[in-house]
């Protein structure tokens, strides 16, 4: 498989897990192998308000997460590899999301970067996300 199939195939499958997880039909014993499993040890997610999250404060967020959004839903896109070195990719790809509790905004969009180590499983080093502005998001936002 090509890189960036990889990548966007791990993409989506964590997004499809965040929706399984808040929706509360994941199983409970799936956060490890999911989503923790998939983080790098000094992992670090900027979301779009621009705070830094760390590792544990993240997977201790997810974690209480499950079951509490049973209309979270979101669709991933336009994922590109940007750059390439050794093992290590930078991606971008396109979110939306819908019924989101946590977010500025229930219906939402945003742009996110990441920092890939293609090992296996593949680790997310750095994830980065940036709000759209309502008019890309309003011309682009999928049914869900």
């Amino acid at each position: 498989m090509k890189t960036l199939e990889l990548v966007a195939k791990e993409i989506v499958d964590l997004h499809d897990f965040f929706t399984e997880w808040f929706n509360g039909t994941a199983a409970r014993d799936q956060l490890e192998p999911r989503f923790v499993s998939r983080l790098h040890k000094d992992v670090q997610f900027i979301p779009p308000e621009g705070h830094v999250v760390g590792g544990e404060a993240l997977k201790e967020g997810i974690a209480r997460g499950y079951g509490t959004n049973a209309n979270f839903r979101s669709h991933i896109r336009d994922v590109n590899v940007r750059y390439e070195r050794g093992d290590l990719v930078l991606a971008t790809y396109t979110e939306f999301q819908t019924g989101a509790k946590v977010s500025a905004e229930a219906r939402n969009a945003r742009i996110t970067t990441v920092l890939i180590e293609m090992n296996a499983p593949l680790t997310f080093l750095h994830i980065q996300e940036t709000w759209l502005p309502a008019s890309v998001r309003d011309a682009g936002m999928p049914d869900l």
